[in-house]
């Protein structure tokens, strides 16, 4: 079971975390099943960028991005090279580190 390593966020994970989860998963999936609530206004539907996620170790075990996703990703706050949508990204048996951006683009909970 790979073990994903959470980098200290402000408010989803001050301290940072590891976790673990069974490959097949989501990164999204992984994160919500061990209560860090990050945000995924579509339901992890592949819809919007509120579950963006930088990879800073490990992407190359991960499922390769489909087009919807890349095209998604064009609109995500602080996209880098290893930006992935965590309802996308399927875990394989590799660790991972993760950061989770400081900022997100949700309309809904920006009462837009």
């Amino acid at each position: 079971m790979p073990t994903i390593h959470i980098l200290p966020h402000p408010e989803y994970c001050p301290q940072g975390t590891r976790i673990q989860a069974p490959a097949g998963t989501s990164i999204c999936e992984a994160l919500l099943d061990n209560k860090i609530n990050i945000e995924h206004a579509c339901d992890m539907s592949c819809a919007c960028t509120t579950c963006h996620v930088v990879v800073r170790q490990g992407i190359e075990s991960l499922n390769e991005p489909d087009e919807a996703e890349e095209d998604l990703l064009d609109r995500a706050w602080g996209l880098e090279p290893q930006s992935r949508l965590s309802c996308q990204a399927i875990l394989a048996q590799t660790d991972l580190t993760v950061e989770i951006p400081r900022y997100t683009i949700n309309h809904a909970k920006e009462n837009h």
